[in-house]
């Protein structure tokens, strides 16, 4: 199959049979073409949370998944899927919704570590992604100001945030209230620039 044209609509089935070494998230059925791969700093940060949540979950029920991997946000049977994305960090506590491709559904956090190129993306276009389809926490990391962001869902299914947090400081998860994320060492590189 020839890649994917900005102007069509495709789905998951269409998405599968896209050549594996290719980098594309698939978004209301826009196909879109990934940044290129992410500097050091950034590949740091997304190390360093994804080794703090997999020292905490080990032997528990919820998984972290590191990209890339797909997310595909609606049913495992839906096919005709037209949202495909591939955050850089995301965990579940469902079992059930981590499939060989990657997680079906929405998973309880979904981090976005952001990048000149990808700041658009991960502050518009994923935030209203992710709001839409009732991921109950999304965290924006700013890897060039050492900022973490923390989005929740209200009452209402909007995002709302719950606050800012940066190098020295700690910061948990709603769904993992026990996890304590150490932001010295998440931005150690930062912090070793000031």
């Amino acid at each position: 199959m020839a890649l994917p044209q900005q102007y069509e609509r495709y789905t998951w089935q269409d998405y599968l049979s896209w050549p594996e070494g290719d980098r594309w998230e698939l978004i209301q059925g826009v196909a879109y073409a990934m940044s290129p791969a992410p500097t050091t700093g950034h590949q740091r940060i997304v190390v360093e949370l994804s080794r703090q949540f997999s020292n905490y979950l080990l032997g528990k029920p919820c998984e972290v998944l590191v990209a890339p991997f797909d997310l595909k946000l609606s049913s495992a049977e839906d096919d005709e899927a037209p949202t495909v994305v591939q955050p850089d960090l995301a965990v579940t506590c469902r079992r059930e919704t981590v499939t060989e491709q990657g997680i079906t559904g929405a998973p309880d956090l979904c981090v976005e570590v952001t990048s000149p190129g990808s700041v658009a993306a991960d502050r518009k276009r994923k935030f209203d992604l992710y709001e839409k389809h009732g991921v109950p926490e999304y965290w924006i990391v700013e890897s060039s100001g050492g900022i973490l962001e923390v989005y929740r869902l209200d009452e209402s299914g909007r995002y709302a945030r719950a606050g800012a947090w940066g190098p020295g400081e700690t910061v948990s998860p709603a769904a993992l209230p026990d996890l304590v994320i150490d932001l010295s060492l998440v931005f150690r590189d930062y912090s070793a620039r000031e």
